[in-house]
């Protein structure tokens, strides 16, 4: 077993789900993990009939979102899968590019995370490689965007004078899809558990990112497409799932004082940024 993935759904939109697993169906992928976290598994006779490659899991209840992919990359550890994909239930990609993106990992071993170019489905770029956040980074970007100090921290934050037209090692990549070294996750642990939804990328990001042995890596040679629904931006509940994460992940790493952050978030600027101003 080479290669395994996972998508975590929640009531999830049927045909939504359906163009996900038809990419991964198709493409390198031994096994696909649909952990639906909804409290009836309404969605288990439609993914059990699209593919003997798919395993169902459901009952463990509405356990959120890293701990979902957690319960299916455990079993892809069991099964010494090489690489496993984190997959939101929202993008589209080419199959072909599951195993280019396998053999860019093949030969570049210090990698623990590749994240491919992101897309709109409308063709527009989305700005997903980051440096670490400040408090302020994310208090501005959801709450303070009329601010035009706003939209140059933001335009820093998220690197976009870097290009995004180069391989890039990157402390905070995007979750929305995640190729991981099942060896890298051995050793430095899967997602925390305690955090229940967002935020569960920056955090593993960040341990790849500053251990000694791997990386986080942009690769911009593939592209895939993201729906991107930004739901904590419009509903009330999910805004409080993020603020507690958010909160979760300063408690653990520092508010205003975080050394590594500083030091990371310069030796970023120096590499990938400095340059182009």
């Amino acid at each position: 077993m080479r290669i395994t993935s996972s998508i975590v759904t929640y009531q999830t939109d049927p045909e939504q789900l359906r163009t996900v697993i038809a990419c991964t169906v198709d493409s390198a992928v031994d096994r696909i993990y649909v952990v639906d976290n909804s409290s009836e598994p309404i969605l288990g006779d439609l993914v059990r009939g699209l593919s003997p490659k798919i395993e169902y899991i459901h009952g463990q209840g509405n356990v959120g979102y890293g701990a979902a992919h957690n319960i299916a990359i455990r079993q892809a550890l069991e099964i010494g899968a090489e690489y496993h994909i984190v997959l939101n239930p929202d993008i589209e990609f080419q199959s072909q590019d599951i195993q280019t993106l396998c053999e860019y990992m093949d030969n570049h071993p210090e990698v623990g995370w590749l994240m491919p170019r992101v897309i709109y489905p409308e063709g527009r770029l989305q700005y997903l490689c980051k440096r670490l956040p400040t408090p302020m980074d994310l208090i501005g970007r959801r709450f303070l965007g009329f601010l035009p100090s706003t939209a140059k921290r933001n335009r820093c934050f998220e690197m976009r004078d870097s290009g995004y037209d180069r391989e890039m090692d990157v402390p905070f990549c995007s979750g929305c899809f995640m190729f991981l070294r099942t060896e890298t996750l051995r050793e430095l642990g899967l997602f925390d558990d305690r955090i229940f939804m967002y935020g569960e990328d920056l955090d593993l990001s960040r341990r790849i990112y500053t251990s000694d042995r791997w990386t986080t890596r942009f690769f911009p040679d593939i592209t895939i497409v993201h729906a991107h629904n930004k739901e904590s931006y419009r509903n009330l509940k999910l805004l409080w799932v993020h603020v507690k994460s958010i909160v979760y992940y300063f408690n653990k790493y520092g508010w205003v004082f975080d050394r590594e952050r500083r030091q990371v978030n310069r030796d970023i600027f120096n590499r990938y940024l400095q340059d182009k101003l």
